[in-house]
């Protein structure tokens, strides 16, 4: 949310990266600017762009903001970009209720009891972060974002001041999920990669990120036994993820269900084939803390990613 400056390849400066909703709330200048008056006439003055948690959304559709100093109130059409237009729906606006929400103070007014209210601004910010960064990126950048929400098709995503897009389901990881929510939880921060901008959408992708077939076969050999989930049975077998970018194949002969807990032995690992052979141990439910997302790439940029190996004639591969 603090814009913070991105640097190209020549050293010359790119563009500002604006934080998703909620990185800003808590940080100590941010505090102190929206505990006094004072600190709300230096923001409106400075532009400083701030954070608080929105508190209620009214029946004007007007959402009211948890200012510690003085009411604070976002009106409708300064909820979320595209609202004056009708490009957003106001569910943009109503489901940010008890969530942080970033603004610019646009105006303090003073009632006759002598009472101020700041009048806040989150289409501003947004509008800012679209020009100044989004508009920026090009297909092959790699971006910090928060999850929103999740729905059967897809993870919706933060990409900046609470401008939403979407990773679709199958862009998730190379291995095979059910539903978004196999591989997220809401409020968390993640990384992606983007695929395409254009005047009112930007394409997201993120399994490219989550390592190559020889990178994420690397960590596994065989003789070993190891923990999986199940993805799929199938006729001729059952795909058990090792990794999200990674399942191995266990013959049939087993009962199991997507989601599906697994130990299994590593008979074999070819990568001529990018196969890799299991014998089942053991399949249970139970319910585990998701493991931390493993990125493999540390760049801001990448223009190809390769997933095969180069010994295999098959070719999956994302040219950006």
């Amino acid at each position: 949310m603090i814009p913070t400056v991105l640097w190209d390849r020549k050293g010359k400066e790119k563009m500002k990266n604006y934080k998703p909703e909620g990185c800003l709330i808590g940080t100590p200048e941010n505090t102190r600017l929206i505990s006094t008056s004072a600190g709300l006439h230096e923001a409106m003055i400075s532009g400083k762009i701030l954070e608080c948690r929105a508190s209620m959304c009214n029946n004007d559709h007007d959402l009211l903001v948890d200012l510690p100093c003085m009411k604070g109130i976002i009106p409708r059409i300064e909820g979320a970009m595209g609202i004056e237009e009708g490009k957003t729906r106001d569910i943009a606006i109503i489901s940010k209720v008890n969530k942080p929400v970033c603004f610019k103070v646009i105006s303090i007014n003073i009632n006759g009891d002598g009472e101020e209210t700041a009048v806040l601004s989150r289409r501003i910010v947004q509008e800012e972060c679209r020009g100044e960064y989004i508009s920026k990126l090009v297909s092959g950048d790699i971006i910090p974002a928060k999850v929103t929400h999740l729905e059967q098709f897809g993870c919706f995503v933060d990409i900046g001041c609470g401008i939403p897009s979407l990773i679709p389901i199958d862009a998730i990881s190379v291995s095979r999920i059910s539903h978004p929510a196999d591989r997220f939880v809401t409020g968390q921060d993640i990384k992606v990669i983007i695929k395409q901008v254009d005047d009112d959408r930007v394409w997201l992708s993120h399994k490219e990120l989550l390592g190559t077939w020889e990178e994420n076969a690397a960590a596994f050999s065989p003789g070993e036994t190891v923990s999986g989930i199940v993805r799929s049975s199938e006729d001729y077998g059952i795909f058990i993820e090792l990794a999200p970018n990674l399942a191995g194949l266990a013959e049939s002969g087993h009962t199991a269900e997507a989601g599906q807990y697994a130990s299994v032995y590593i008979k074999s690992v070819i990568p001529e084939k990018m196969k890799i052979k299991l014998i089942i141990v053991d399949i249970f439910n139970a319910v585990y803390k998701p493991s931390p997302i493993k990125y493999y790439v540390n760049e801001s940029h990448i223009s190809r990613w390769r997933y095969t190996p180069e010994s295999s004639d098959k070719v999956i591969e994302s040219i950006f």
